[in-house]
């Protein structure tokens, strides 16, 4: 769970919620900021959610984990639908917005401290760059065999990402290299939220590629992609044998 000096990314959509205003600062951990897209992106009905999400949204069904659900836009969505939809963030602040805006089941919990506690799923989601929270190979291996462990046999993960190769930025092709330096994978971004004073723990994105090869040998494949623009897309995961 962070702490209030954590809440960054909570903090900024409570403040939207209720005030209607918000900002996000982005920092990488070579020293690079950016401005975000401002917490009122992640409160946009369905109709509006670029055309890669709504397309892979469509892939998820029966009893869905949500994480890293954020303000709660899709799980609301889903559950409107009639699904079953349970919602974890490890931001005490998004589970109150997500609550405040009607998640029925909502609860401050780390990716890594999920289990069949919470019983099995059919679909889990990682939308909204989420993928990212598999972390690092080792990481992200371990987490999906613990996905594996609670999810039915037919089951799928919908987890959205961005690829950091599409991109001609110079100061993003230098991390790259950063990155080698340090023995990571060339795009594996290691990022972080702030606002006002408060800052979130570090994040990470990857390829499809390495995608593909972190998730050897843990018990899923990938079905298909579904790329959106800018380099973003969504990885549709189905268990196997």
């Amino acid at each position: 769970m962070l702490t209030r000096q954590q809440d960054a990314f909570g903090q900024a959509m409570y403040d939207y919620l209720h005030r209607g205003d918000g900002f996000e600062i982005i920092e990488r951990d070579d020293g690079f900021f950016s401005v975000g897209g401002g917490p009122q992106t992640y409160f946009i009905p369905h109709g509006q959610w670029p055309a890669h999400q709504r397309e892979a949204i469509r892939h998820a069904r029966g009893r869905v984990l949500d994480v890293g659900c954020g303000a709660g836009r899709h799980a609301l969505y889903l559950q409107e639908r009639g699904l079953e939809v349970v919602g974890i963030d490890i931001s005490p602040r998004a589970i109150e917005v997500c609550k405040r805006r009607g998640l029925r089941h909502a609860h401050v919990l780390s990716v890594t401290r999920v289990s069949r506690r919470l019983g099995i799923f059919d679909t889990i989601i990682m939308m909204g760059n989420n993928l990212g929270l598999l972390g690092n190979p080792k990481r992200a291996r371990w987490l999906l065999r613990r996905f594996r462990a609670m999810t039915s046999c037919e089951a799928r993960i919908i987890g959205e990402s961005r690829d950091p190769y599409v991109t001609e930025t110079p100061e993003h092709l230098e991390y790259h290299e950063f990155n080698r330096k340090r023995g990571r994978l060339p795009g594996q971004l290691r990022i972080r939220v702030r606002y006002k004073k408060l800052v979130t723990p570090w994040y990470l994105l990857f390829s499809q590629d390495e995608l593909k090869g972190i998730i050897q040998g843990t018990g899923w494949e990938v079905e298909t992609f579904i790329d959106g623009e800018a380099g973003m897309y969504v990885a549709i995961l189905r268990k196997v044998a």
